[in-house]
């Protein structure tokens, strides 16, 4: 099971209504946070969870309304009694950019660890907090990354296989989570009791960027795909600004979603100007059907397939 929390959908700064996009997920006892422009810890706060739990958290890219919060959460944090390492994974030059925002935020009761993505490779994955995550480079107007969060799920025990075997029941478990054991001088090991794998969870991420292929790839069997909307008029002008300073339309992430068809297509990183994004909700549907117009903390509880 992972708690999804989209924590704000807007884009460029936040205003009375919106907060900025930022992503939060919640899996065995450990939190991870995606971006974290200015006031996210508000977000936080309203929608009713904690800071403590937060291990890492992963910048997409150095823009201020993705970053700039940062040492106002990390505060937040250590006011919360947070002592253990925090991890924070971002592009290449993640320590520095931070180390310098955390200038005002000098006496952190916990250490702050980096992983920093190679800017030579097109994707990296990392295991992290029981989840494999995969970054990819987006195509925005500096280095940019999205982020995929994957949990497997192992196959179905067969206990009639493991009878077969001859197999005591006291072993049957330390099977299912993995072990190799020795049963009358003979070594088992899981994939002689166990189906094939099951369709895990899959959340991919991602905002400030052209359509590409990598991100329709990524997104492909998502149960929540998130991508930006970050114009909803059809006019010339808009597409023209989203070509212009990279980033993409509504209708273009519901494009991409129909290519990869995700459970859900979650809309975010609006463009302040957007008063009323739910607006043009029909239109992306009629793209997409599974498209959602999201609001500031849009929460669902991902559970695996029966």
């Amino acid at each position: 099971m992972i708690d999804v929390c989209l924590l704000g959908t807007g884009g460029m700064m936040p205003l009375p209504y919106r907060a900025l996009t930022s992503l939060m997920l919640r899996y065995n006892g450990s939190s991870l946070l995606v971006d974290c422009g200015e006031a996210t810890q508000i977000s936080v706060r309203r929608r009713g969870w904690s800071f403590n739990p937060i291990d890492v958290i992963f910048i997409t890219h150095f823009h201020a309304d993705h970053i700039s919060g940062l040492p106002g959460m990390l505060l937040a944090m250590g006011n919360a009694d947070r002592t253990e390492p925090v991890t924070i994974v971002g592009p290449q030059g993640i320590e520095h950019v931070v180390r310098s925002l955390c200038v005002i935020a000098p006496r952190l009761p916990f250490e702050l660890r980096f992983i920093e993505l190679d800017r030579a490779k097109d994707s990296e994955t990392l295991e992290l907090c029981g989840l494999r995550v995969n970054a990819f480079k987006v195509n925005h107007n500096m280095l940019c990354y999205g982020y995929s969060f994957e949990l497997d799920r192992a196959g179905k025990f067969d206990a009639e296989a493991a009878s077969a075997l001859g197999l005591p029941v006291q072993l049957w478990g330390k099977l299912q989570n993995g072990e190799v054991v020795e049963h009358e001088g003979k070594i088992y090991t899981g994939d002689m009791v166990m189906g094939p794998p099951r369709k895990g969870l899959k959340i991919t991420y991602t905002t400030d960027t052209r359509p590409t292929d990598r991100i329709c790839e990524e997104a492909l069997g998502a149960d929540i795909f998130i991508c930006e909307g970050m114009y909803g008029e059809k006019d010339e002008e808009s597409f023209s600004k989203a070509k212009e300073k990279k980033h993409m339309t509504m209708y273009e992430a519901a494009e991409i979603a129909r290519k990869a068809q995700p459970k859900q297509l979650w809309l975010t990183h609006y463009s302040p100007s957007m008063i009323k994004p739910e607006q043009y909700e029909d239109a992306v549907c009629e793209i997409f059907p599974g498209a959602v117009i999201s609001k500031d903390r849009r929460t669902v509880e991902l559970k695996f397939e029966d």
